[in-house]
């Protein structure tokens, strides 16, 4: 896949036909992948080449009150482009939401972005709205010469998929369903950092997590998780939350990681949400704790 960042559609240069999808795809959720689907089915048929121009931040940005978690993401931009590779794209558009793009009408999108993009077919959800005056679907039926492909939405248990469930399911550290919903494990990017140190003296050594990513992470708990070091997987535990039993006043991720015995402080490491095993619990004392963390890891190498 070849991926270009532009700023307006003045900077694409298209010459193969394209299968253009069009949409904002955070979480890239069984219902995201049903258009790449589509849009591949068509870009064959055709002899062409399939295309997604979309934002590297949420257009929710330009026109909410600033918050965090607008800037937050499902995956971080590198599994993200990796994923809509795997699902068939073979050009990627990347752009800024601003508020001078978002003055852009439907009708000038059509003329301007979409005829650069060199599309002979379009593939967007069936809830796909675009354009300063917010046109649908029909609309670009109406104005698109092409082929447009409207993708009807995927449900699980009769709940539509979507983002914003995903993101409320690992708010509240459902990650196993987080995980059907996408399709593959949800997971988080960062480095191996210093901690207090107190696993090792209690046979239980972590791997403090420090967040490279502005994603998502799952509310307190620990949690059964893979965890890939120096490019092999291992089973592993992980912690999330305060160390309430010592007191503990700052949120940490702490990895246990099974079979494991090295040095890796510095190194960059992927930990893959599983399974939540349970709440974060005040033990008694460190005895407790142990009893607890031996459970723990029967059910983690067990899953």
């Amino acid at each position: 896949m070849k991926i270009f960042e532009i700023t307006d559609f003045n900077d694409i240069n298209q010459n193969d036909e394209t299968v253009l999808v069009l949409g904002y795809f955070d979480a890239l959720h069984k219902g995201h992948q049903k258009l790449f689907i589509e849009a591949r089915k068509l870009a064959d048929k055709n002899h062409s080449k399939v295309a997604l121009i979309t934002f590297k931040e949420s257009p929710k940005v330009v026109f909410a009150p600033y918050e965090e978690t607008l800037l937050k993401h499902v995956h971080y931009p590198e599994k993200r482009y990796a994923k809509m590779a795997e699902f068939g794209v073979d050009y990627l558009y990347l752009m800024d939401f601003t508020s001078r793009f978002s003055k852009t009408s439907a009708l000038d999108f059509i003329k301007t972005y979409i005829n650069k993009l060199n599309a002979t077919g379009i593939v967007v959800g069936f809830d796909y709205r675009f354009g300063s005056d917010l046109q649908d679907s029909s609309y670009l039926q109406r104005h698109f010469s092409g082929q447009v492909v409207i993708v009807d939405p995927v449900e699980i248990e009769g709940i539509k998929i979507s983002s914003s469930w995903i993101k409320e399911l690992i708010a509240s550290g459902q990650v196993s369903q987080v995980n059907k919903l996408l399709g593959f494990p949800l997971s988080t990017r960062g480095i191996v950092s210093h901690g207090e140190a107190r696993g090792r003296t209690i046979g239980y050594p972590t791997a403090n997590l420090a967040m490279i990513d502005r994603t998502f992470v799952p509310t307190d708990g620990v949690y059964v998780t893979d965890v890939i070091v120096q490019g092999k997987k291992y089973r592993s535990m992980t912690s999330v939350g305060k160390n309430i039993t010592f007191d503990g006043q700052e949120s940490t991720i702490e990895i246990h990681i099974f079979d494991f015995n090295g040095d890796i402080y510095g190194e960059p490491i992927e930990l893959f949400w599983l399974e939540k095993i349970r709440e974060m619990i005040r033990f008694s004392g460190i005895d407790a704790l142990v009893v607890q963390l031996q459970m723990d890891e029967k059910i983690a190498k067990n899953w």
